[in-house]
């Protein structure tokens, strides 16, 4: 089959791989519905991370399963379903506690940019809808997979409650989809710090009351302006630079939450300073496996349209450009159509 390759920073090519198999007896093999391009396959495509050996990309991912190993329990050929990132088994000690992204068994889903995937661990890692889903809801439920998730832990993590005051740091896709959050959880204010029109526009339509453009001091400054110089009850961080995190830091209350999902790079934390802020912080991969099943049920029934972040939908074969969109900020995400 052919399937998206990354070679080096800036070379992506959509390339001959060989079809995924049955590898244990506890995979499953999926027909891609949808997939798409993450903020984070940018990292490497940038060259902020080193590229070793050529990359099978993707790890968002919704479909059919088309077969399955010989231990899997619940999940069956013919069913829809919509997996973690994270590859989990979903009992262990860590699944069981709710952090499913630091399984005993984890691994980090790859090679979904394709129009067939392995997926390990399936009982663990897949949700499956009752039914075969209606065509539009597709993106939603890609979503879900993991920038819907990630969003969701950020607020999650951030102890958004219902009339609190949220700031949400960046304005990608994971961003929005922490405003977007951060609403359905009863924020009463949400700031969104976004300089882009069309970001700030979708911002709003999910629930955000404020922008702020500015960014560093200055929009640490704004928002102490709007909080009456309180700041923030909570700070989702969903970016993953030092100045990000910084931000996020001093935007936050003293005894406030800050849910940082951004990915970090270059990310050095001053002890005293964290100290004297007395902020909490919690983050990290999100699990996204506890949140499936009720953003699942929450775009089945049509309460949330988290698919509206995907504002360039292109067919697989055409995933360099969509790298390039993304990387040019020309799109926020790319949703990619096998």
């Amino acid at each position: 089959m052919l399937a998206t390759v990354m070679h080096a920073p800036g070379d992506v090519r959509y390339e001959e791989r060989p079809e995924p198999k049955i590898l244990a007896p506890t995979d499953a093999i999926i027909r891609l519905t949808a997939t798409c391009i993450c903020g984070s396959d940018l990292w490497p495509y940038r060259g902020h991370n080193a590229i070793a050996e050529p990359l099978a990309m993707g790890h968002e991912y919704c479909g059919v399963v088309m077969e399955v190993g010989s231990a899997v329990k619940t999940i069956r050929p013919g069913q829809f379903v919509v997996g973690s990132f994270c590859i989990s088994d979903n009992t262990c000690p860590h699944c069981r506690f709710g952090f499913q992204s630091s399984c005993e068994q984890r691994e980090f889903m790859s090679g979904a940019q394709a129009p067939y995937a392995r997926v390990p661990l399936a009982d663990g890692t897949l949700v499956a809808t009752a039914a075969m889903p209606d065509d539009d809801l597709i993106p939603s439920l890609l979503a879900a997979s993991d920038v819907l998730g990630t969003g969701w832990y950020a607020a999650d993590a951030a102890r958004v409650k219902p009339g609190s005051t949220v700031a949400v740091v960046g304005d990608g896709a994971v961003g929005l989809m922490g405003v977007l959050a951060a609403k359905q959880m009863g924020a009463e204010r949400i700031i969104a710090m976004s300089r882009h029109k069309t970001r700030q526009a979708l911002a709003l339509e999910y629930g955000a009351t404020d922008i702020v453009v500015e960014r560093g001091d200055a929009g640490v400054a704004q928002i102490k302006a709007l909080t009456k110089g309180v700041g923030a009850d909570s700070v989702l961080e969903c970016v993953g630079t030092r100045e990000s995190m910084q931000q996020a830091i001093h935007a936050t209350r003293p005894g406030g939450m800050i849910g940082y999902v951004g990915v970090p790079h270059g990310v050095e934390l001053d002890g005293q300073s964290l100290f004297f802020s007395q902020t909490g912080m919690l983050g990290g991969p999100a699990p996204v496996r506890r949140f499936l099943p009720h953003l699942m049920d929450l775009i089945l029934t049509r309460q949330i349209n988290p698919g509206k972040v995907f504002d360039l939908a292109l067919p697989l074969e055409d995933v360099a450009e969509g790298y390039r969109a993304m990387d040019e900020r020309r799109a926020i995400k790319v949703l990619l159509r096998p």
